[in-house]
């Protein structure tokens, strides 16, 4: 190997590429000539304990698709629409969490013309692998100073916190108080979605269409009232409880059970220390999503997930099993009375009760059967995942400028772009999810999947690499198989045959996303 190709090589920020393709493709013929090279190789890149593991560890690779993903990695984002030739507005991103959501984030903060690098805290072994971000696995994010102190050393210019609990922990008003722009809610703000009680009292004082509603902590209050209610009727922890914290009873017994589990049994610790019981609205539920800056909020483009487990939306509720962007429900019409009746009076509130609002508000809505009106479900105060990656698949704005303004105040006038056509994502599941579920299983033939139709990207929610360097499921929700194309259609198409050539024994999915809009598509799959 001449000292030419030697250079180019290490000039390189080989995120997502293989030592043992390397080697191989280069021509060394034992590893032990080869190891030699890579310690002098690898101490030359910048590179994270998670991404050091995926280069040792990652499935071989044509020397041609490392050297690929290399070039593709150090090469500027196409232009669209934002001057970048100043290289001190080019910002370095982290990017807090290391699920789905944040594969998508950084996806398309790694898009933006203005981001120079995305580092994400801490990761998983697909963002790693995938080049989309550069992995800090051993940065303590419950720890404010630690990440403080990061920053700082990296010149992080903006930080997005995608997880809720380090937003209600008030690891942005830490980054704040530092100095350092973060997208993200106050922990005061965040409040939002750590507390159901809190915002159905500001719904009730800034008349926000909402379902009737009482608090109790007393499971025989509680009991009462339900069966003075009767069924269906919807039990809800107060606090976080991953998404499952919802049960939505068709029967007394089923909401007497679900009292219990959270007041009597502690199935949900601290959460479920108080109960709200809302009555049930019937409608189609879609995902409502606005950026924030305080004072003003821009809409997103409209989405709709499916939390149910199962097929036809049976089955307990999950943190999503699948969403498609646009969603038809979501008329213009009723996206303009969303943000009158819901977003805007919940921002100006929140600013009057001394809370301003930063970051995505994500309003889960009920288009209520009977009204055709939306009433709100429940907030949350982070992009919702898996509308996430259907939504940052579809931006072509560039978003680290958006968010930049949102921190500083300034979304005033700024108009979002968005691809044409749809998008949707398929969420592979861990067999048993939302109950337990066994971890470690062997996930295979990802590069082939995603490469079987054009416009597909597989995001990864839980995943690591075994002892051989195969990726292996760690959580509940593992994959987002996402697919563009010009309609719904398409992309549904071009999603479920994705997830088709993935394979994963371990894993299961439901084969109906998107059947509201696509009806004729729901019994189609094959099983």
């Amino acid at each position: 190997m001449s000292c030419s190709t030697f250079n180019v090589a290490v000039s390189l920020n080989l995120h997502g590429c293989n030592k043992n393709a390397v080697s191989k493709s280069i021509g060394f013929r034992h590893h032990t000539t080869f190891h030699k090279f890579s310690s002098l190789f690898f101490e030359t890149l910048d590179l994270s304990s998670t991404n050091r593991s995926f280069l040792q560890h990652a499935p071989s690779r044509s020397f041609h698709s490392v050297f690929k993903c290399a070039a593709q990695n150090s090469q500027p984002s196409p232009s669209i629409g934002i001057d970048t030739e100043n290289n001190s507005q080019r910002v370095t991103v982290l990017v807090i969490g290391g699920g789905g959501r944040e594969h998508a984030l950084c996806y398309a903060l790694q898009r933006s013309p203005s981001c120079d690098t995305v580092l994400c805290a801490p990761g998983n072994a697909g963002i790693a692998s995938s080049g989309n971000a550069t992995c800090i696995s051993d940065l303590d994010i419950s720890d404010g100073a630690s990440v403080i102190s990061f920053c700082q050393k990296r010149g992080v210019g903006l930080v997005v916190v995608g997880p809720e609990a380090p937003l209600v922990a008030g690891l942005t008003n830490k980054l704040v108080k530092a100095g350092i722009p973060t997208f993200g809610p106050s922990a005061e703000a965040a409040a939002l979605e750590g507390s159901k009680n809190f915002m159905k009292n500001l719904c009730d004082k800034y008349d926000i269409p909402t379902a009737k509603y009482k608090t109790f902590t007393d499971p025989s209050a509680a009991k009462q009232y339900i069966q003075e209610q009767g069924a269906p009727i919807v039990i809800k922890a107060d606090g976080l409880a991953a998404g499952k914290g919802v049960t939505v009873a068709m029967a007394l017994e089923e909401a007497y059970k679900a009292v219990d589990s959270m007041l009597v049994q502690g199935d949900f610790g601290s959460a479920g220390c108080r109960v709200i019981v809302e009555e049930f609205l019937e409608g189609e539920e879609a995902s409502f999503f606005a950026l924030v800056d305080g004072e003003n909020a821009i809409p997103l483009e409209s989405a709709q997930d499916h939390k149910r487990v199962g097929d036809g939306d049976t089955g307990p509720n999950t943190g999503g099993m699948g969403a498609y962007s646009p969603a038809p429900i979501l008329t213009k019409e009723l996206q303009s009375i969303v943000m009158d009746s819901i977003i805007i009076p919940t921002v100006k509130g929140m600013s009057a009760e001394g809370s301003k609002f930063v970051g995505v508000l994500y309003a889960g809505l009920m288009i209520e059967k009977k009204s055709g009106m939306p009433k709100l479900i429940e907030y949350n105060v982070r992009f919702g995942d898996p509308e996430c990656q259907v939504l940052m698949v579809r931006l072509e704005s560039d978003l680290v400028q958006v968010l930049l303004a949102a921190c500083r105040g300034e979304l005033n006038g700024v108009s979002l772009k968005w691809s044409p056509g749809s998008a949707m994502v398929v969420v592979m599941a861990s067999k048993g999810y939302p109950g337990s579920y066994q971890k470690g299983t062997v996930i295979e033939n990802l590069e082939e999947a995603e490469a079987v139709a054009p416009g597909i990207k597989i995001f990864h929610a839980g995943t690591a690499f075994d002892s051989e360097g195969r990726f292996i499921a760690t959580g509940g929700r593992v994959l987002g198989v996402t697919a563009k194309g010009n309609d719904l259609e398409e992309a549904c198409d071009r999603a479920y045959r994705a997830v088709e050539n993935v394979n994963w024994p371990g894993g299961f999915y439901r084969r109906d996303i998107g059947w509201r809009a696509l009806p004729q598509k729901q019994h189609s799959r094959k099983e």
